[in-house]
């Protein structure tokens, strides 16, 4: 009985000495298409929780997290769902952060990331149709639907005066469905909307779609659309004509290479972005600045979120499983519990090895409503001197 006894000890030591593992977390974002300046530095703002973490030595018994990226596209369902097969099946990935453009997000959610049973956290899907999408409690994200951005950029123009406005959308979902939020919030406060257009990413001259917007009027042109692709043709066209010299953009036109492309051409248009007074990104950016890509750009914090409310819900429930941790997701995210900030991945980790509950606030002051919907707020930019510059917070 002393042998078994010793035997079932020292297994015990051993199980106890290989319990910590190297988890994997996929990063699915569009490495390549239109809004390819933006996603290396989201990429590297939950990468830097994913490091911030495996310094603490405090997840699950001293494990580690290693990233292993994916390219969603953006744009191509087929692409971004192969990568999603393969960061699931081969590499063995616990949990996505991503993917960024709501259409891939979808397709990823329903043909890879839900039959497998695999957390999604995205941090810049926002189309409103993902907020009823069918998801077995796997899918959540750190930016706020467009049904809110919708009505958040109707008020900007409204208390602007502008009284009528053209809109021209991407021809996706993402696209479609800001466009409906933003024509939708603008008639109901007394607009008028005089053309609702989509427009093709990838082509070289968009001066038709532009006179035909033109040609049904308005105080400025709505660009529902993205700053490296379609987006930025439209407006080059529209200078370029002298159709419309003052826009109001979504959030997938916001970022550096609006400024370099256009400068003070656009002198006094509007945009709105996720981001609310309280966020705190400080600390990331200053942690990822390279000269390889904008640290400046907009989801940033969110990708931070996204990868921190995985492994702060592994925590919680004691496994780094997706069907076992899931649900712990809403728990980490909102009160009761003491308030995590960026920086303090650890203070919770440690708190929750502990039994303790935790509201983690982190870079985007996170809250989680419905099925993992984040209320979040937005940063309206206006364009002074030619540089992206803050109005206010709504």
């Amino acid at each position: 009985m002393k042998k078994l006894l010793m035997a079932t000890a020292a297994s015990a030591l051993v199980a106890g000495a290989v319990s910590a593992e190297d988890i994997k977390l996929g990063v699915i974002l569009g490495f390549t298409g239109p809004i390819e300046s933006l996603t290396p530095a989201m990429a590297a703002g939950g990468e830097f929780a994913m490091k911030e973490v495996s310094d603490s030595g405090k997840l699950l018994d001293g494990s580690t997290v290693t990233p292993v990226r994916g390219d969603s596209t953006c744009v191509d369902a087929g692409a971004a769902t192969a990568a999603a097969e393969r960061l699931i099946t081969s590499d063995g990935v616990k949990g996505i952060v991503g993917a960024d453009c709501s259409g891939v997000t979808g397709a990823i959610l329903a043909n890879v990331a839900m039959p497998n049973g695999v957390v999604m956290i995205s941090p810049s899907a926002t189309s409103p149709a993902l907020s009823n999408a069918e998801d077995n409690g796997m899918f959540f994200r750190t930016s706020p639907s467009d049904a809110r951005q919708g009505q958040v950029l109707a008020d900007v123009l409204k208390e602007k005066g502008i009284s009528s406005a053209a809109i021209t959308y991407t021809n996706n979902d993402y696209g479609k469905g800001l466009a409906d939020a933003i024509a939708a919030a603008f008639n109901a406060g007394g607009g008028e909307v005089t053309a609702t257009t989509a427009h093709e990413d990838g082509k070289a001259d968009y001066s038709a779609e532009v006179a035909a917007l033109a040609s049904a009027g308005g105080d400025i042109l709505i660009v529902a659309g993205y700053v490296d692709q379609g987006g930025a043709g439209i407006i080059r066209a529209a200078l370029d004509t002298g159709a419309f010299d003052m826009f109001a953009l979504g959030d997938g036109m916001i970022g550096a290479s609006l400024e370099n492309n256009f400068g003070d051409e656009i002198e006094g248009s509007v945009g709105t972005v996720p981001g609310g007074e309280s966020s705190n990104t400080d600390m990331i950016v200053a942690g990822i600045t390279s000269d390889d890509y904008d640290s400046t750009g907009p989801y940033i914090g969110e990708s931070y979120d996204a990868a921190a409310l995985i492994m702060l819900a592994m925590q919680a429930a004691g496994s780094s499983n997706s069907a076992d941790y899931a649900g712990k997701i809403m728990d980490v995210a909102n009160a009761p519990g003491e308030k995590i900030n960026t920086g303090e991945l650890a203070k919770g980790l440690e708190i929750l090895a502990n039994g303790g509950e935790i509201d983690y606030v982190g870079a985007t002051a996170v809250e989680l409503i419905g099925g993992g919907e984040a209320a979040g707020g937005y940063r309206e930019i206006v364009i002074e001197g030619g540089k992206i510059t803050t109005a206010q917070y709504r």
